[in-house]
């Protein structure tokens, strides 16, 4: 079991939490991979994905990790919800917490939802994504894959490289790679990076090139054009020339370095599809690591180790 009931931000976990969150997540990656996918673990329990944001995959990977862990998932969907009729983010909380669930995964555009709902609900809470402010789970999914791709994590330089003033991925990932002893840079234009760049307890740098030849991992993040108030830069094809990995920038990586990317991907803005699709990219196994990492969450937030052994 985890000290926190929920799992809001990366402050509620702590480092020695993250890796046994991420140990339990191998023991599951283990049972993805058999015929039949499918534990008792949480025979009983209500998992609710309260998801107001488009997502593919994180609903997906915590629908599946719920079913996995023989849940009874509810899916909720803001645009055939009574949300579309004025109901707010507190009612419609009030009306989950009447029902009984165990634990609500919740996505918004605001951030501070999650904390929101924690005040009224009786019932773990799991962010999955609040505005421009944290998405944990996806921190501990990245962590999962650099550990399964290089070995280790302490001593790692991981450079993110983008849209960090938008990125709720970078306000998880930062905190998350410090507490396990690797050393994040934030790489980007100076019109996306936050205001104050160094409060975010990160390297900082605007030179990409510069920086390649000393990373462990290219963490490439999404341009979030639809949170930006005006066009941040003149245009993609000058962003892509500055800040985008391609295959001259993928061989001044050290040959052990792994590129990754939370999705879904601007293909040619950021990356390169031969990038994306190439040997060092694992981008892939971002996505396959999700479910076992998400399954380690419920599992463990919900009295798991009480329950059974993991597999």
């Amino acid at each position: 079991m985890l000290a926190s009931r929920h799992i809001m931000t990366m402050d509620d976990v702590t480092a020695e939490e993250i890796v046994h969150i991420l140990d339990t997540a191998e023991s599951f990656a283990e049972v993805n991979q058999r015929r039949i996918k499918k534990l008792p673990t949480l025979r009983g329990r209500t998992i609710v994905n309260l998801f107001f944001e488009p997502s593919t995959r994180t609903r997906m990977s915590f629908e599946i990790a719920s079913k996995r862990l023989s849940a009874d998932g509810v899916n909720f969907t803001a645009s055939s919800s009574a949300t579309v009729k004025g109901e707010t983010l507190l009612d419609t909380a009030k009306t989950l917490a009447a029902m009984s669930c165990d634990l609500v995964v919740v996505r918004h555009k605001y951030a501070g939802a999650p904390q929101m709902l924690a005040e009224v609900m009786d019932c773990s809470i799991v962010n999955g994504g609040d505005g421009v402010h944290q998405h944990p789970t996806q921190a501990l999914l990245d962590l999962y894959t650099m550990r399964q791709s290089l070995g280790k994590l302490e001593g790692l330089r991981v450079g993110i490289v983008g849209d960090i003033c938008h990125s709720r991925v970078a306000g998880s990932l930062v905190p998350a790679l410090r507490k396990v002893g690797a050393t994040p840079i934030i790489i980007g234009p100076p019109t996306l990076m936050p205001a104050r760049p160094d409060v975010l307890g990160a390297e900082v740098a605007y030179d990409l090139d510069e920086v390649l030849p000393s990373l462990d991992v290219a963490y490439l993040l999404r341009v979030q054009f639809e949170r930006a108030a005006r066009m941040p830069f003149p245009s993609n094809r000058e962003y892509a020339s500055l800040y985008g990995m391609n295959a001259a920038r993928l061989a001044k990586l050290p040959p052990h370095a792994v590129v990754m990317h939370p999705g879904p991907m601007n293909r040619g803005v950021e990356i390169t599809a031969d990038v994306a699709d190439s040997a060092r990219s694992v981008i892939l196994d971002q996505v396959e690591s999700g479910v076992a990492v998400r399954m380690a969450v419920m599992y463990l937030l919900l009295g798991g180790a009480d329950s059974g052994a993991a597999a």
